[in-house]
């Protein structure tokens, strides 16, 4: 072992470490690690981290093992909101400036500056587009000058960026380009018809990047002023279409991402259209079972959906029966409420939910309280006598709360006599607006 050890401080440092990633951050205060990660398209591979010093400095070196690709520094929490990308061509070294004020600038790095300075030109091309029609002029020259510049502009970054990975960026940015004169509307509708035509799905690089991502959120929820269901469901329809080369994770990826999307704006109509039409079933090709879980878990606790069934007591004369939320007939409907001792929100509309109910005797209230432990439940419930108490220890990891996929406390479900879901209130005002 000794031998090997000698051996090794022989070998020149260079072969260990060749090249770096070097940045300052500012206000230097507000940042103390910089970690750095491999990204892939499936996800991310820690590769190495470097403490920010006091003037907001950080190297991190880069080995020759290293392979050329896309790369991340994760510079704070939550990582998923802050953090960039930037190319390694296993060339060169690279070096930025970020700031909470100035964003992220490349000040060396040939690869990473091509592509800032690309997408800082199109985006200046792009705000004179906007401004021309912005202005409502029907000016053909100007119109053809300003189109005459955005193509000058991708064929000149096209031409520069010959033997360099960020090639494959501006080749799958290439912009729509009006052969004439358009006005607002056809030009509108083209631009959109043609913003996903030089992307390459299946290409690893892109893969890698947040490109895909960012495109496919830009093409689904930013083309269009119209924002009806049936919009969305061509436009996802569309997507798929253009995705047929890329891999099942890819297409699993992106889908989830805009179905989830679409759970968190409450439209279920679209999410659900993307789960039945085309994320089931590659969730189910994928082995995805997290997934596929969650899809079906979404799924059967919409509106016009049966409730999901558990077990209960309920307290008469004296005598307490077990029973089921299915089995239960003591009310014209009933107000299942997801909620926990020591959650704030709760505690105040409790009693608000108690004061509405109390000239509404066809309505029984299911309360199911989310705990850590029984302690503070039991004393809280005092001040509830006629709900039905159900505790679900655990809190988020309750077998109720995920069946009912309840993120967040208080949660109203409103079902019929048949425990059938006939609305899900937001917040205690429409609670109120429901109930009347």
């Amino acid at each position: 072992m000794k031998y090997i050890y000698v051996f090794l401080l022989f070998i020149p440092l260079s072969l260990f470490s060749q090249h770096s990633i070097n940045g300052t951050f500012s206000p230097a205060s507000d940042y103390t690690y910089a970690f750095l990660y491999h990204a892939t398209p499936t996800g991310s591979d820690y590769v190495d981290r470097a403490q920010i010093d006091e003037t907001g400095n950080f190297t991190i070196p880069l080995d020759s093992s290293m392979t050329a690709g896309i790369y991340k520094i994760v510079y704070a929490l939550p990582p998923e909101e802050n953090n960039f990308d930037f190319i390694y061509n296993g060339k060169e070294s690279t070096s930025l400036t970020y700031s909470v004020a100035q964003g992220l600038e490349f000040t060396d790095g040939n690869e990473n500056k091509l592509w800032s300075s690309y997408t800082n030109s199109m985006e200046m091309v792009n705000m004179t587009i906007s401004n021309y029609y912005t202005q409502e002029s029907t000016d053909k020259k100007a119109f053809r000058d300003i189109f005459k510049t955005l193509k000058d502009t991708q064929v000149a970054f096209e031409e520069a960026s010959k033997g360099n990975m960020a090639s494959t960026f501006i080749k799958a940015n290439t912009p729509y380009i009006p052969e004439s004169y358009e006005d607002l509307s056809t030009y509108s509708s083209n631009l959109k018809r043609t913003f996903l035509s030089n992307i390459d799905f299946s290409n690893t690089l892109l893969q890698s990047s947040d490109f895909l991502v960012d495109r496919v959120l830009a093409y689904v929820f930013g083309m269009s002023a119209n924002t009806s269901s049936d919009t969305y469901k061509e436009d996802i329809d569309h997507l798929v279409n253009k995705m047929t080369q890329a891999d099942l994770d890819i297409k699993t990826m992106l889908l989830e991402m805009i179905w989830s999307r679409f759970k968190n704006m409450d439209n279920p109509e679209v999410a659900n259209y993307i789960s039945q039409t085309y994320l089931m079933t590659l969730a189910e090709e994928g082995n995805y079972l997290t997934l596929l879980d969650g899809l079906k878990t979404y799924e059967n606790n919409q509106i016009g959906k049966k409730a999901q069934n558990f077990d209960l007591a309920v307290s008469q004369h004296g005598e307490t029966m077990t029973t089921s939320l299915h089995d239960l007939d003591i009310a014209e409907h009933y107000l299942v409420i997801f909620w926990s001792s020591t959650c704030g929100h709760c505690l105040d509309e409790l009693p608000i939910v108690k004061t509405i109910l109390s000239s509404k005797p066809n309505i029984q209230v299911i309360a199911v309280g989310l705990e850590d432990e029984a302690e503070g439940w039991q004393k809280a419930i005092a001040e509830y006598p006629d709900f039905i108490h159900v505790l679900g220890l655990g809190k988020w990891d309750n077998p109720i709360s995920n069946t009912y996929d309840v993120g967040a406390t208080p949660t109203y479900i409103l079902l019929d006599t048949d425990k059938t879901i006939i609305a899900k209130p937001y917040d205690i005002e429409a609670l109120e607006k429901v109930l009347e």
